[in-house]
């Protein structure tokens, strides 16, 4: 399971699950590309990969600065897609339309714009991981219009690795994972939820960003492996 010598895209990688499959690609010898709307976190993801990575402004929603990146790399073995902005959170009876179409236009229409646009310099058997969500499928409340943004993305894998073959292609599905989205929570209150999350899952812990990015590293590496969804959740689909 190494990249040495190659070049990984990661957009949406300068903190979270993204930093986190960001670092394991460059711990694997790859060349790491990192695209993020925030240049003001690319200074700590350096850091923190610890090894040379290349950072770049990019809002994923706007094609035009998508095909310029890639355009501008000329050539990429594999690309990861984790940005998500906008995702509507809460009960279905309280979204309006606009929420769902944000929640559309912040991840759905970014990970098209990317798939789309990298192709003329993937790597003919190269790779494309699409990082989605448990939420897809895990029926829980409040989670209607995340669920419907996944859920569309993870749908079109199948299809997409038959289509773009011999490209692979595959989504990444995390369960909780412990990243900078929930500090904004109470610390408190977010150390109780992992706590009691952590009791509940089978493997008796919540998720790191590492961990994704391991899993990260296995379909980026595995040469045989396409058109699946890979659940990391720590059991969360076993138990309810």
């Amino acid at each position: 399971m190494r990249l040495d010598g190659q070049r990984v895209v990661v957009i949406g990688g300068s903190s979270g699950i993204g930093l986190g499959i960001a670092k394991v690609a460059a711990w694997a010898g790859a060349h790491v590309v990192v695209a993020g709307r925030s240049a003001g976190k690319f200074e700590a993801a350096q850091a923190e990969v610890g090894r040379e990575v290349e950072c770049r402004v990019l809002d994923a929603t706007d094609g035009g600065a998508v095909r310029a990146l890639f355009a501008d790399l000329g050539s990429v073995d594999h690309l990861v897609v984790t940005a998500a902005a906008g995702l509507p959170f809460g009960p279905f009876t309280s979204l309006d339309p606009e929420a769902f179409r944000r929640g559309f236009d912040g991840k759905f229409w970014a990970f098209v714009n990317a798939v789309r646009e990298v192709l003329p310099v993937l790597r003919q058997d190269g790779s494309v991981t699409l990082v989605t969500g448990a939420a897809s499928r895990a029926a829980m409340p409040g989670t209607a219009g995340v669920a419907a943004v996944n859920g569309a993305l993870q749908s079109m894998v199948p299809t997409l690795a038959r289509e773009l073959a011999p490209v692979r292609v595959n989504a990444l599905s995390p369960g909780l994972v412990a990243t900078p989205v929930y500090d904004g929570m109470p610390e408190q209150a977010r150390d109780s939820m992992y706590r009691q999350a952590a009791e509940r899952l089978p493997v008796r812990r919540i998720g790191s960003a590492e961990d994704l990015g391991e899993a990260a590293l296995f379909l980026m590496t595995n040469g045989y492996t396409t058109g699946i969804v890979l659940d990391v959740d720590g059991g969360a689909r076993l138990i309810g």
